[in-house]
Protein backbone atom coordinates (compact mmCIF):
# COMPACT_ATOMS: atom_id res chain seq x y z
CA UNK A 1 0.00 0.00 0.00
CA UNK A 2 2.56 2.22 0.58
CA UNK A 3 4.58 1.79 -2.74
CA UNK A 4 1.20 3.14 -4.61
CA UNK A 5 1.35 6.74 -3.80
CA UNK A 6 5.12 6.74 -4.56
CA UNK A 7 4.45 5.46 -7.98
CA UNK A 8 1.52 8.08 -8.34
CA UNK A 9 3.94 10.90 -7.60
CA UNK A 10 6.97 9.24 -9.70
CA UNK A 11 3.79 9.00 -12.92
CA UNK A 12 2.87 12.76 -12.12
CA UNK A 13 6.54 13.78 -12.13
CA UNK A 14 7.49 12.18 -15.25
CA UNK A 15 4.57 13.11 -16.98
CA UNK A 16 5.32 16.47 -16.19
CA UNK A 17 8.82 16.06 -17.37
CA UNK A 18 8.19 14.93 -20.58
CA UNK A 19 5.67 17.38 -21.32
CA UNK A 20 8.44 19.96 -20.35
CA UNK A 21 11.09 18.53 -22.61
CA UNK A 22 7.94 18.01 -25.38
CA UNK A 23 6.89 21.89 -24.65
CA UNK A 24 11.08 23.04 -25.37
CA UNK A 25 11.21 20.60 -28.37
CA UNK A 26 8.95 22.15 -30.47
CA UNK A 27 9.81 25.50 -29.27
CA UNK A 28 13.66 24.71 -30.59
CA UNK A 29 11.85 23.03 -34.15
CA UNK A 30 9.94 26.38 -34.08
CA UNK A 31 13.04 28.46 -33.32
CA UNK A 32 15.21 26.65 -35.89
CA UNK A 33 12.55 26.50 -39.06
CA UNK A 34 11.78 30.54 -38.62
CA UNK A 35 15.35 31.31 -39.26
CA UNK A 36 15.47 29.44 -42.59
CA UNK A 37 12.37 31.59 -43.42
CA UNK A 38 13.30 34.35 -45.86
CA UNK A 39 9.78 37.05 -46.79
CA UNK A 40 9.68 37.91 -50.81
CA UNK A 41 6.90 40.52 -48.90
CA UNK A 42 7.64 44.25 -48.81
CA UNK A 43 6.74 46.51 -45.65
CA UNK A 44 7.06 50.01 -44.29
CA UNK A 45 10.45 49.55 -42.85
CA UNK A 46 14.11 47.22 -42.08
CA UNK A 47 14.08 46.42 -38.04
CA UNK A 48 18.16 45.98 -37.45
CA UNK A 49 18.34 44.28 -34.51
CA UNK A 50 21.42 45.59 -32.52
CA UNK A 51 24.65 43.58 -31.56
CA UNK A 52 28.03 44.67 -30.31
CA UNK A 53 30.18 47.15 -32.35
CA UNK A 54 34.14 47.85 -31.97
CA UNK A 55 35.18 51.42 -30.84
CA UNK A 56 33.14 53.26 -33.40
CA UNK A 57 33.35 49.99 -36.41
CA UNK A 58 30.67 47.48 -36.59
CA UNK A 59 31.80 44.29 -35.42
CA UNK A 60 31.49 41.11 -38.01
CA UNK A 61 28.23 40.13 -36.82
CA UNK A 62 26.85 43.37 -37.16
CA UNK A 63 28.41 44.23 -40.50
CA UNK A 64 26.55 41.36 -41.43
CA UNK A 65 23.71 42.20 -40.18
CA UNK A 66 23.56 46.25 -41.83
CA UNK A 67 24.88 44.50 -45.30
CA UNK A 68 21.56 42.81 -45.20
CA UNK A 69 19.38 45.49 -44.41
CA UNK A 70 21.21 47.37 -47.33
CA UNK A 71 20.01 44.97 -49.76
CA UNK A 72 16.59 45.01 -48.89
CA UNK A 73 16.43 48.66 -49.10
CA UNK A 74 18.53 48.92 -52.33
CA UNK A 75 15.87 45.97 -53.45
CA UNK A 76 13.23 48.72 -52.45
CA UNK A 77 11.51 46.12 -49.86
CA UNK A 78 11.29 49.31 -47.40
CA UNK A 79 11.79 53.07 -47.50
CA UNK A 80 12.58 53.37 -44.12
CA UNK A 81 15.34 51.52 -42.21
CA UNK A 82 15.60 51.36 -38.28
CA UNK A 83 18.49 50.33 -36.43
CA UNK A 84 18.42 49.72 -32.60
CA UNK A 85 21.34 49.00 -29.90
CA UNK A 86 22.91 50.82 -26.91
CA UNK A 87 25.89 50.88 -25.83
CA UNK A 88 28.15 49.31 -22.60
CA UNK A 89 29.46 51.64 -19.86
CA UNK A 90 32.87 52.49 -20.79
CA UNK A 91 31.86 52.45 -24.72
CA UNK A 92 31.58 55.86 -26.81
CA UNK A 93 29.22 54.74 -29.07
CA UNK A 94 25.92 53.08 -29.60
CA UNK A 95 25.03 50.32 -31.41
CA UNK A 96 22.32 52.40 -33.06
CA UNK A 97 24.31 55.38 -33.86
CA UNK A 98 27.45 52.95 -35.46
CA UNK A 99 25.01 51.34 -37.20
CA UNK A 100 22.84 54.16 -38.55
CA UNK A 101 26.71 55.86 -39.83
CA UNK A 102 27.55 52.98 -41.82
CA UNK A 103 24.63 52.68 -43.58
CA UNK A 104 24.72 56.27 -43.97
CA UNK A 105 27.99 56.33 -46.01
CA UNK A 106 26.59 53.41 -48.08
CA UNK A 107 23.72 55.38 -49.30
CA UNK A 108 20.85 55.29 -46.86
CA UNK A 109 19.40 58.89 -46.71
CA UNK A 110 19.67 60.15 -42.82
CA UNK A 111 16.41 61.17 -43.21
CA UNK A 112 15.35 57.63 -43.67
CA UNK A 113 16.89 56.02 -40.43
CA UNK A 114 15.20 55.48 -37.21
CA UNK A 115 17.38 54.92 -34.14
CA UNK A 116 16.60 53.46 -31.08
CA UNK A 117 18.69 51.46 -28.64
CA UNK A 118 18.43 48.99 -25.34
CA UNK A 119 20.10 45.76 -24.11
CA UNK A 120 18.00 43.42 -25.18
CA UNK A 121 15.22 42.63 -27.90
CA UNK A 122 12.49 43.52 -25.83
CA UNK A 123 13.97 47.27 -25.46
CA UNK A 124 15.44 47.30 -28.83
CA UNK A 125 11.81 47.23 -30.41
CA UNK A 126 9.83 49.13 -27.52
CA UNK A 127 12.68 52.06 -27.67
CA UNK A 128 11.45 52.28 -31.41
CA UNK A 129 8.02 51.88 -31.31
CA UNK A 130 6.54 55.58 -30.69
CA UNK A 131 8.86 56.52 -33.89
CA UNK A 132 7.58 53.80 -36.01
CA UNK A 133 4.04 54.91 -34.98
CA UNK A 134 4.54 59.24 -35.51
CA UNK A 135 6.03 57.57 -39.43
CA UNK A 136 2.61 54.93 -39.45
CA UNK A 137 5.20 52.10 -39.70
CA UNK A 138 3.78 48.72 -38.66
CA UNK A 139 4.88 46.60 -41.21
CA UNK A 140 9.00 45.74 -40.62
CA UNK A 141 10.82 43.27 -42.17
CA UNK A 142 13.20 41.44 -39.27
CA UNK A 143 17.00 41.15 -39.90
CA UNK A 144 18.97 39.51 -37.08
CA UNK A 145 20.86 36.18 -36.73
CA UNK A 146 18.65 32.94 -38.09
CA UNK A 147 18.76 31.26 -33.90
CA UNK A 148 17.10 35.06 -32.89
CA UNK A 149 14.92 35.57 -35.63
CA UNK A 150 11.72 34.16 -33.82
CA UNK A 151 11.96 35.83 -30.77
CA UNK A 152 13.11 38.98 -32.26
CA UNK A 153 9.49 38.89 -34.71
CA UNK A 154 7.42 37.21 -31.41
CA UNK A 155 8.65 40.44 -29.24
CA UNK A 156 8.08 42.92 -32.22
CA UNK A 157 4.50 41.56 -32.79
CA UNK A 158 4.07 41.61 -28.79
CA UNK A 159 4.66 45.28 -29.17
CA UNK A 160 1.83 45.89 -32.14
CA UNK A 161 4.63 45.18 -35.25
CA UNK A 162 3.65 43.31 -37.94
CA UNK A 163 7.05 41.62 -38.99
CA UNK A 164 8.33 39.35 -41.57
CA UNK A 165 11.46 37.14 -41.25
CA UNK A 166 14.69 38.44 -43.20
CA UNK A 167 17.87 36.49 -41.34
CA UNK A 168 21.28 36.99 -42.43
CA UNK A 169 22.23 34.27 -44.76
CA UNK A 170 25.99 34.52 -43.92
CA UNK A 171 26.22 35.23 -40.24
CA UNK A 172 29.79 34.71 -38.42
CA UNK A 173 28.11 33.67 -35.80
CA UNK A 174 28.13 30.57 -37.56
CA UNK A 175 31.81 29.27 -37.20
CA UNK A 176 31.40 29.61 -33.28
CA UNK A 177 29.65 27.03 -30.53
CA UNK A 178 26.43 27.49 -32.87
CA UNK A 179 24.13 25.25 -30.33
CA UNK A 180 25.09 27.16 -27.33
CA UNK A 181 23.15 29.78 -29.29
CA UNK A 182 20.02 27.90 -30.00
CA UNK A 183 19.77 26.44 -26.56
CA UNK A 184 19.87 30.20 -24.70
CA UNK A 185 17.18 30.93 -27.71
CA UNK A 186 15.29 27.64 -26.42
CA UNK A 187 15.09 28.59 -23.19
CA UNK A 188 14.31 32.22 -23.29
CA UNK A 189 11.43 31.62 -26.28
CA UNK A 190 10.37 29.31 -24.06
CA UNK A 191 10.04 31.18 -20.70
CA UNK A 192 8.75 34.51 -22.82
CA UNK A 193 6.06 33.02 -23.93
CA UNK A 194 5.02 31.99 -20.29
CA UNK A 195 5.60 34.50 -18.16
CA UNK A 196 6.14 37.24 -21.28
CA UNK A 197 8.95 38.70 -23.19
CA UNK A 198 8.34 42.13 -21.26
CA UNK A 199 8.64 40.79 -18.01
CA UNK A 200 11.65 38.39 -18.48
CA UNK A 201 13.37 41.17 -20.10
CA UNK A 202 12.79 43.29 -16.60
CA UNK A 203 14.31 40.14 -14.85
CA UNK A 204 17.35 39.48 -16.81
CA UNK A 205 18.71 42.79 -18.18
CA UNK A 206 19.49 46.25 -17.07
CA UNK A 207 17.81 49.24 -18.62
CA UNK A 208 18.55 50.48 -21.79
CA UNK A 209 21.67 52.82 -22.49
CA UNK A 210 20.47 56.19 -23.49
CA UNK A 211 21.85 57.57 -26.93
CA UNK A 212 25.02 59.54 -26.69
CA UNK A 213 24.52 63.37 -27.08
CA UNK A 214 27.18 62.94 -30.37
CA UNK A 215 24.31 60.45 -31.72
CA UNK A 216 27.12 57.79 -31.55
Amino acid sequence: MIFGPIKLILRIISACFTLVLVYFAVTFVQIWMTGHEHSKATAQAILVFGTTEDNGKPSPELTARLDQALWLYRHHRATWVVVTGGNKPGDTHTEAGVSAAYLAARGVPASKILKGYGNDTWQNVSTVVAKLRSHDIVTVLAVTDPFHEYRAMAIASSQGLVPQPSPVPNSPTINHSLWRYYAKETLEVGVGRLIGYGRLSSWTTTAGSIPLPSGG
